[in-house]
């Protein structure tokens, strides 16, 4: 899926993509991402992946107490740009 998605803001393509938590699913013969990341280099936005589901919403629709908490969940994990200076909020 990741060879589709762009930045729903300024159309950036392609994504980048930190893993955090995955799973074989032996039924498709593939490795399938429940937690993670996606970030635009171009931009700075961040969409986190939660339950196998990437949320690429637009800010205005974004809930941003459950957006700080994936961040302070996963702020190990998580590229410094996006912890420092990610849009549209950080840590």
């Amino acid at each position: 899926m990741l060879d589709i998605l762009a930045c729903p803001i300024d159309k950036h393509y392609p994504l980048e993509l930190e893993e955090f938590k995955t799973f074989e699913d032996s039924d498709i013969n593939e490795i399938l991402i429940q937690e993670g990341i996606l970030s635009c280099p171009n931009c700075n936005r961040f969409f986190p992946i939660i339950e196998e589901i990437p949320i690429l919403l637009p800010d205005e629709l974004r809930d941003k107490q459950k957006d700080i908490e994936f961040l302070k969940v996963w702020r190990e994990r998580i590229p410094e740009k996006i912890i420092k200076y990610g849009n549209p909020w950080h840590l």
